[in-house]
């Protein structure tokens, strides 16, 4: 998964999984805010999924156990609305 095995070159490989992480969770909270987007959009889940998921990643690689469990957690209960169908 890493790209080498240069710390200095994983360090920033994770650095930058967590901030597209962060940024997708903050884009879902800014949309969700603003009123583009209401908490059973699947564009909204579909974004807690992905950020969370890039972040549990990061953490799992670097042992964080208690950002494994926020982020882990975050991430699958953001699943079951993007397996509902439409009106649901």
């Amino acid at each position: 998964m890493w790209p080498s095995n240069n710390p200095t070159n994983r360090t920033m490989f994770a650095q930058v999984i967590s901030l597209l992480g962060a940024g997708l969770l903050l884009g879902a909270f800014f949309a969700l805010q603003r009123g583009w987007l209401v908490p059973q959009d699947r564009g909204y889940n579909a974004m807690n999924f992905a950020g969370a998921a890039l972040l549990t990643v990061v953490a799992v690689i670097d042992q964080r156990w208690g950002f494994i469990v926020l982020e882990g957690t975050w991430a699958l209960l953001s699943i079951p609305p993007l397996l509902r169908g439409p009106g649901r």
